[in-house]
């Protein structure tokens, strides 16, 4: 059994995907990287590049500005109230969920009677059933067919309708986790999302079989940087150019009609992944298996870092969170798939992570967790 580490500063542990961990400084490399992004990022510079940039491709006279990747979240809400801000003409664009949630559409409707274009685009649902359940099965990830088609659908507009930007919403790198200090990633590369994309390092190609045929997969088909080059298409990060606080983000997209939900969907954010009503709850929670955390460990960290609550609070606050079991969400993604929840446990079972897990009196525990007296008897 390997043993894990804890960020003294957050309470990440070192198992975090695309994390590392410094023995030395005793600091995981988000931590790291946002004390060196305080010193060297001067933000009045990078919000005058951004002007530049657009100011340049407005004069083009493009059918539209951009293209904004959304799905009437608050980042998306503030994407286009920011893009407005500016006097760009967006055309936004959106995968759409098999499990849309009531406020997702809601607030999904708010975001274009902000005053934008919209394309609403759904899959062929029975291609991307069969293939949540083979990402499922194989990798024990719902959401592989997520992030390729929400970063496939919107740069294939974007060529077709010779939009010469997308613009994307921070980068999970800097807020969530990355092994190096980044502080300069600017653009969304095919690159990054192979490493970061949350795809298992897999692209459509290589979910083509009988079941699903290459043009099964086309709207989950990256456009090559060759083909994004020729067409004078960029895809950048607001994150890059915009200081990101998830709570600030919140406050500007509420004051322009965003509504949050009664209270958390997963983590400690009412704010937060609620525009979806099981798939992306199981993939949080699936990271307690796999990882030893859960999302209200991610929300906690953020808000240690923004200096909004202690390390010791965050502590307390987990304690009381628990694991986080979604008993309703898991029903719903088994009727989805059409699977017994028993299955669903036994394909979950096969992620468990026994580096760190191990089992004491047929209980499954974590060696050398944070909290000391952890109620271990849920799943």
């Amino acid at each position: 059994m390997n043993k894990f580490y804890y960020c003294k500063k957050c309470i990440l542990p070192s198992t975090r995907p695309n994390i590392s961990y410094n023995l030395k400084t005793e600091l995981c490399s988000v931590c790291a990287q946002i004390t060196k992004s305080k010193v060297e990022i001067n933000w009045k510079k990078r919000k005058k590049e951004f002007e530049r940039l657009i100011a340049k491709n407005k004069k083009k006279n493009y059918l539209y500005d951009c293209v904004i990747p959304v799905s009437g979240g608050k980042d998306s809400t503030w994407q286009v109230v920011n893009a407005l801000k500016y006097k760009l003409k967006p055309l936004c664009v959106t995968w759409k969920t098999p499990s849309r949630s009531r406020i997702g559409s809601k607030n999904l409707q708010n975001l274009i009677d902000l005053g934008v274009s919209h394309i609403d685009f759904t899959i062929n649902q029975k291609i991307e059933k069969k293939f949540i359940l083979k990402s499922f099965i194989k990798y024990g990830e719902p959401l592989i067919p997520m992030h390729m088609a929400m970063h496939a659908i919107p740069t294939q507009i974007a060529v077709k309708f010779k939009v010469p930007l997308v613009l994307w919403a921070e980068n999970p790198r800097n807020e969530y986790g990355s092994k190096k200090i980044i502080i300069n990633e600017k653009y969304l590369t095919n690159q990054w999302r192979k490493l970061f994309g949350n795809t298992k390092s897999t692209t459509s190609r290589d979910w083509v079989d009988k079941e699903m045929t290459t043009k099964d997969m086309s709207p989950y088909i990256w456009l090559d940087e060759k083909t994004k080059k020729k067409n004078n298409v960029k895809e950048i990060f607001l994150g890059y150019f915009f200081k990101w606080d998830p709570l600030k983000i919140f406050n500007i997209s509420k004051k322009n009609g965003f509504e949050p939900a009664a209270k958390p969907k997963t983590g400690i954010y009412n704010f937060a992944d609620i525009d979806d009503e099981f798939l992306v709850t199981i993939h949080h929670w699936l990271k307690w298996y796999k990882f030893g955390f859960t999302r209200s460990w991610d929300n906690l960290s953020i808000e240690i870092r923004k200096g909004r609550i202690t390390r010791e609070k965050a502590i307390e606050s987990i304690k009381k969170i628990g694991q986080e079991v979604p008993y309703k969400e898991i029903n719903l993604f088994c009727k989805y798939l059409g699977i017994s929840n028993k299955n669903f446990y036994r394909i979950i079972g096969k992620f468990r992570n026994k580096n760190i897990w191990h089992k004491e009196k047929n209980i499954w525990k974590i060696k050398n967790f944070l909290i000391k007296d952890w109620n271990w008897s849920q799943k």
